[in-house]
């Protein structure tokens, strides 16, 4: 026969923190009282009594200069002020995950938010919660809050805080924050169910599934050990809640129990079951012997310092911070200031819950029982072996341009800040470096300063290597005729700069396109992306001629193919001379107006009468084949015209 023990059974870090302060202040035999029983456990609660600590039940039975015990479930703000205005000291108890919620509802009530709590309404800490916030709701399960928020009209825009009593179900938790993600889109979820307490339930219902018995050791008025005994129920079909040995009746012919305790359940109950439990199944085999389980108690007499190096599990993500377990008596919080230097990172992105991450320890607050961690600082330390040896190696690294200043910019490499001085950001002189803000980049480090903390890096370095190998595949592979996808860099009056990927070829304006143009920003702009192919290159100097228009379709075969002569076009003026006026038919091909072809009448310049770049018709009159040359006439369309209407008369 076997008894399988629950490793998480006992006293968390809360009680056992509550229970100690009680201990002290009963040694130092200086009068102390606690206020309410200090844990749901008659028989601590009993032995402080008998130590020496009154048990009060309101604050206004505290005495003078007696230091007053506040139980780890927590008291209102109302209490606090009785008990100073009385002269009591105050030692308090409170469990570091219930001051978490209190400060919650008092946050709450500060942003004007309505504070919603999951739990027990008559249970010490929800009404200790309570009295920290303003008309907080308090429902004792998912289906009376579902039910609350389906009845709100406005509830898609209603400012929530919702949280949970510490030693909630999680299973009521997670549908009810399922529900209200999908209901209340401005409402702030927090999961406060204490991680102890999580551990302590999933073990519990994991020993129950294999057990033909289940013994739970915990007070009948712990709230953790009766949803402990609730959780067994729907596994194991005989479970027990007891307060001792003394209640514990086993039924004979049991091959396998579990044995598990609440979180206000002593060591010394726990063994003292365990025992009886052993003797009465008359066990020949125990799976863990219980003075190995004890040997978990002993993560909670280390303590932490700040500018300690820990490792830690997350349990849980918030909106403003990350929880994790630190396996030790404190608490451990992360700000979300705290987690990366990128602050458009969501938390859920930097970390999920189970990671095991390495952390910073800013603060310790003792009284509170928590620990403020960072993992930036972890992140940042680490990094600066990466970088300095970024700078020897010549590593290209990535990060993200988080802001624009005076000098350059400032970019976030793995949480750390590289500076970049406008000169080698790859942008040119003078343009306006704050379009690279949240732009991913690549940069090589250049400069490490441990002692200033500072770091120079160059984006235009690491552009520049690139082009040049980029260049290096141009010139191996170039060849006449070879197309390549370019973009304009800059130009000039008889033609544009086209890079082909690290190597600029020179467009002259006479291969930009087959029609007359003046300038290259007639047809092109910088920037634009141009089709071109290689006419001609230089290895040696360097030098690459491109071109643009099409060779393969000859202008002059086009027109030859559409017009002859006789015909009329529709023609645009290109160029004016002091004899007469070019004219384009196709784009590639133009003919020549005379002078004397402009008009019906004399004139002395092309200009009396026509102005580059106007749409006229013309009158093909002849054609050069041998010289590819065209003659128009305006004046043969009017004389044409003149004719006709004197028939008509």
């Amino acid at each position: 026969m076997k008894i399988l023990l629950a490793k998480t059974a006992g006293f968390c870090y809360g009680v056992r923190r509550a229970v100690e302060l009680a201990e002290q202040a009963a040694a130092a035999g200086e009068g102390a009282a606690m206020l309410g029983p200090i844990i749901h456990n008659r028989s601590v609660v009993e032995d402080l009594v008998r130590r020496g600590v009154r048990l009060i039940q309101r604050p206004e039975e505290a005495q003078p200069g007696e230091a007053v015990i506040i139980r780890a479930h927590g008291e209102g703000a109302e209490t606090y002020r009785v008990l100073e205005e009385r002269g009591a000291r105050i030692l308090d108890g409170t469990c570091p995950h219930v001051r978490r919620i209190q400060r919650l509802a008092a946050q709450a009530a500060a942003e004007g938010c309505q504070m919603v709590l999951l739990g027990d309404p008559d249970h010490p800490e929800v009404r200790g919660i309570c009295g920290w916030g303003k008309n907080v709701l308090v429902f004792s399960d998912s289906d009376l809050l579902i039910k609350w928020v389906s009845s709100c009209q406005n509830r898609s825009d209603m400012p929530l805080f919702v949280a949970a009593q510490t030693t909630l179900i999680r299973k009521f938790w997670k549908i009810s924050a399922n529900f209200i993600k999908k209901e209340c889109t401005n409402a702030k979820i927090f999961d406060t169910i204490c991680d102890a307490t999580q551990k302590r339930q999933s073990e519990a219902a994991s020993i129950a599934s294999q057990v033909e018995v289940m013994v739970v050791v915990g007070d009948g008025q712990s709230a953790n050990s009766q949803h402990l005994a609730d959780i067994c129920r729907e596994l194991c079909p005989r479970v027990y809640l007891i307060s001792g040995a003394g209640d514990l009746h086993m039924e004979p012919g049991c091959s396998l129990a579990g044995l598990t305790a609440g979180a206000s359940t002593p060591a010394c109950n726990i063994k003292e079951v365990y025992k009886t439990m052993s003797e009465e199944m008359n066990k020949t085999n125990v799976e863990e012997s219980f003075e190995e389980l004890l040997d978990q108690y002993d993560q909670y007499s280390v303590t932490l310092h700040t500018g300690d190096k820990v490792t830690g599990v997350v349990t849980a993500i918030h909106p403003t911070e990350v929880q994790v377990d630190l396996g030790c008596k404190q608490a451990g919080y992360i700000p979300v200031d705290q987690l990366t230097d990128d602050p458009g990172v969501k938390p859920e992105d930097v970390v999920k819950v189970g990671d095991k991450v390495e952390l910073f320890v800013i603060r310790v607050n003792d009284v509170d029982g928590y620990a403020t961690l960072s993992k930036k600082r972890v992140d940042a330390n680490r990094m600066w072996d990466v970088l300095e040896a970024a700078v020897t190696d010549k590593t290209v690294l990535e990060g993200v341009v988080t802001e624009e200043n005076k000098g350059g910019l400032v970019v976030s490499v793995k949480g750390s800040r590289v500076f970049v001085p406008a000169s080698q950001s790859g942008k040119p002189r003078g343009a306006d470096l704050s379009e690279m803000v949240k732009e991913k980049v690549q940069l090589r480090i250049t400069e490490v300063n441990r002692a200033r903390r500072r770091v120079v890096g160059s984006i235009r370095a690491v552009q520049q290597e690139a082009r040049q190998a980029a260049a290096a595949a141009v010139w191996e592979g170039i060849e006449v005729g070879k197309r390549y996808a370019g973009t304009v860099k800059s130009m000039t009056s008889y033609g544009v700069f086209v890079d082909i990927g690290g190597v600029d070829g020179m467009v002259h304006i006479s291969d930009l396109t087959w029609s007359r143009i003046k300038t290259p920003s007639e047809v092109v702009d910088v920037g634009d992306s141009l089709d071109v192919y290689v006419i001609s290159f230089d290895k040696e100097k360097r030098k690459i001629s491109l071109g643009v228009k099409d060779r393969s379709t000859n202008p002059w075969e086009k027109f030859m193919a559409t017009y002859k002569v006789g015909d009329v076009a529709e023609v645009r003026i290109v160029n004016l001379m002091s004899f007469g006026a070019f004219a384009e038919v196709v784009p590639g091909v133009d003919g020549l107006i005379h002078i004397s072809q402009i008009a019906d009448r004399r004139v002395e310049t092309p200009g009396e009468v026509l102005k580059e770049g106007q749409i006229v018709e013309a009158k093909i009159t002849d054609i050069d084949e041998e010289k590819k040359k065209i003659s128009l006439s305006i004046r043969a369309l009017l004389s044409a015209g003149s004719s006709e209407a004197e028939e008509e008369e």
